[in-house]
């Protein structure tokens, strides 16, 4: 379960300094991306195992212009490589991970 009910609950988050706390490994990964740090983002999913994790980590690779190991990383998550627009995989997927459908 998160701390947020809805996409724009989370998306008013992004106007704090940090992310609250209690939130899971994807939607912190995916807070700090919104906010630009691209490298805090990938620290937190980097290592760690899981299906949402890895299309987080997915994500990032291909915001990095990393395909392959993007699509390794989609492979992971048991997901077909996105080729869409990055802030739109972004939003679907914290609301995915906010909705519980993962």
């Amino acid at each position: 379960m998160t701390k947020f009910r809805t996409l724009d609950e989370f998306k008013r988050s992004l106007a704090e300094a940090a992310p609250p706390t209690g939130l899971t490994l994807p939607l912190a990964s995916l807070w700090w991306m919104m906010k630009g740090d691209w490298k805090r983002a990938h620290d937190l999913v980097n290592d760690v195992e899981g299906r949402t994790e890895a299309w987080v980590h997915a994500h990032l690779h291909r915001v990095e212009g990393d395909q392959p190991n993007a699509r390794y990383w989609y492979a992971q998550a048991g997901r077909e490589p996105a080729d869409g627009p990055l802030e739109y995989e972004r939003e679907i997927m914290a609301k995915t991970i906010i909705e519980g459908e993962v």
